[in-house]
């Protein structure tokens, strides 16, 4: 079966189409818009109508190409920004009628659990395993293997939540940056058990494939070269000290690096560093594959879409 899964982030909004069948998923296309549908979210608990303009103008594209593909079922999953958004139910009604998208609104544990699944896709995963998928509202952690999870949780930490409540300067200053870090070090502290220490790890998301990127030196993103690379610790802690010295000016300028990344990879990256010190790993494999990935595979399980009325609250989100 065709299908398409599209992943309203806080930091970006996605498209793939793939085949699924029997549990294996065969990319057909894979796209990334910068959106930012959570800004201004972690003060003011509502979508605001520039970042909802900017997520329609993309759905427009995403349901076209979908619909060009022949994809037979389509899934839109919403995450940290629209969980934290008084706006944000009546905002995925909109998507739903407007788009023919059928939506799921994730808690932060269902979005863990379908990290892993996108993960796990089509590989093994060895066992005492971490996944960190940082995203622009919240990062989620789960340690699992072959046999199941023993731990998923999703913290409110993310690229874009960090960077406006710490990062205000132009580059940012120490300050900030040190403000920054503690943060994420007290949130882990406080939720990550102190005996938990996996193995090895994987790294999902924009702000660690781009980190990955930078690594490897790439003039250009190259999905092939990220996908399966070993990022270091030492390799984190060396982009994040290029990064945080460049003007944002600068950082957009940064070849392999998306221009419209560049506002929120500092803080990104700082929570990536402090992730890796609090398990105590001196590295982790990066991978193309993520909560998309497991979108997909639950777009298939889903019943033929039936016409129907508007859902509640359609075209009341601003």
């Amino acid at each position: 079966m065709r299908v398409a899964a599209v992943d309203l982030g806080t930091n970006s909004t996605r498209l793939l189409v793939a085949d699924v069948e029997d549990g294996r998923l065969d990319e057909v296309a894979r796209r990334l818009k910068i959106t930012r549908l959570g800004e201004g979210v972690d003060e003011r608990k509502r979508l605001l109508p520039a970042p909802i303009a900017r997520v329609r103008n993309v759905l427009t594209d995403f349901r076209r190409e979908a619909e060009w593909l022949g994809a037979e079922r389509t899934l839109a999953v919403a995450t940290s920004a629209i969980r934290d958004a008084e706006n944000g139910e009546a905002f995925l009604g909109e998507v739903e009628w407007s788009y023919g998208f059928q939506t799921r609104l994730l808690s932060g544990h269902d979005e863990a659990q379908l990290t892993f699944r996108g993960v796990s896709a089509g590989r093994e995963v060895a066992e005492d395993t971490l996944v960190i998928d940082i995203g622009g509202g919240s990062t989620e952690l789960v340690v699992g293997g072959p046999d199941g999870l023993c731990l998923h949780d999703s913290l409110d930490i993310g690229g874009v939540r960090l960077t406006e409540r710490f990062l205000h300067s132009d580059p940012p200053s120490d300050e900030e940056l040190d403000a920054c870090g503690a943060a994420v070090r007290e949130l882990l502290a406080e939720r990550v058990p102190a005996d938990m220490r996996p193995r090895t790890a994987i790294g999902v998301a924009g702000t660690i494939t781009s980190i990955t990127a930078l690594d490897l030196g790439l003039a250009a993103y190259d999905p092939d070269q990220v996908h399966g690379h070993c990022l270091s610790r030492e390799g984190v802690q060396t982009q994040l000290e290029r990064l945080a010295v460049l003007p944002l000016a600068e950082r957009r300028e940064v070849p392999a690096l998306d221009p419209d990344r560049a506002p929120v990879i500092i803080a990104g990256t700082v929570i990536l560093r402090e992730v890796l010190d609090h398990f105590g790993l001196d590295a982790l494999e990066a991978s193309e594959r993520d909560i998309l990935d497991g979108a997909a595979l639950e777009a298939a399980l889903l019943p033929e879409p039936e016409e129907g009325a508007a859902p509640p609250g359609a075209y009341t989100c601003c």
